[in-house]
């Protein structure tokens, strides 16, 4: 495949370039930026965490990770994959940050379905960095098991915020936001004109086979609002519904420990779900697609 790491990055304390020395990514103040063992490098200023250790924790991402590699978001995935590439021009990189990636499972998934056929530049940020650390471990383990010692990771991976990402205007061709938080004005500071803003969130029935185990009652689903955000041009929404069939409450667990319904829900409604041995659900997600105007 042909991806390679992102490297249009900014300094978080001052917006300045940086610029990779060695095993740093240094700015021309000199405010330096170590790699982690791992590959990965944190550009999250101690003064802008709302907690200790922000973002999901190591459990959670380990959830993830499992769950998601049974394939149950494949589809997901691939749609997304294809609204990435649909339009890409043949003659230059296609940048491409995911905000919030996770354990980077819809970043590997792009660079599989681009082959060789389009060149990407890929940056996967979160603000957890178990999350960043998981997908920077595999990143690497993979590459390697390809090309041997000397190879290199297809992403850049930044433990980082999407309130301040730190990345240099105008330099992507694609956002990703992912069930995520998005912060649009930053996400059309990053974005060069006509570049795009690709949104999955949630439908109206997703998982409604687990909510109505955990939860005695349904709250009624908000009407979905489609408004472009500032600063952009809504081009469509997708609807990209299948079923999956969870078997083994080890994975129906994986399933709620990666979605907020963990925390939503009372101790009764856990224990419900904990009893399960099995559960056929609807994924009903919206993939909204937006085109930054220019400036």
């Amino acid at each position: 495949m042909s991806a390679t790491p992102f490297t249009a990055l900014a300094c978080p304390l001052d917006g300045a370039p940086l610029q990779r020395s060695g095993a740093s990514w240094r700015c021309a103040a000199g405010h330096c930026f170590d790699l982690a063992a791992q590959g990965y490098v944190n550009l999250l200023p101690v003064q802008n965490k709302r907690s200790r250790d922000p973002g999901d924790s190591k459990e959670m991402v380990a959830a993830r990770r499992r769950f998601l590699e049974a394939g149950h978001y494949r589809p997901i995935a691939d749609a997304v994959a294809a609204a990435v590439l649909d339009g890409a021009p043949a003659d230059r990189t296609l940048a491409c940050l995911d905000a919030g990636c996770g354990e980077g499972y819809y970043l590997r998934q792009l660079a599989a379905a681009a082959g060789a056929a389009h060149r990407l530049a890929l940056l996967g940020l979160d603000i957890s960095k178990w999350a960043v650390q998981a997908a920077a471990k595999r990143d690497l383990q993979d590459a390697r098991g390809t090309a041997g010692a000397t190879a290199n990771p297809c992403a850049a991976w930044v433990v980082g915020s999407n309130a301040g990402l730190p990345v240099l205007p105008a330099t992507l061709d694609r956002v990703l936001c992912m069930f995520g938080f998005p912060v649009y004005p930053e996400f059309a500071r990053v974005l060069r004109p006509g570049g795009e803003l690709l949104q999955v969130d949630a439908g109206p029935d997703h998982l409604r086979e687990l909510r109505e185990v955990i939860y005695p009652v349904l709250k009624p689903e908000r009407p979905a609002e489609r408004l472009a955000p500032g600063g952009f041009v809504h081009l469509g929404t997708e609807t990209l519904r299948s079923r999956i069939h969870v078997d083994g409450n080890a994975q129906i667990a994986d399933l709620l420990a990666m979605t907020p319904h963990l925390y939503r829900a009372s101790a009764e409604g856990r224990a419900r779900a904990a009893a399960l041995n099995t559960l056929t659900m609807t994924v009903d997600v919206r993939l909204a697609r937006y085109r930054r105007m220019d400036a």
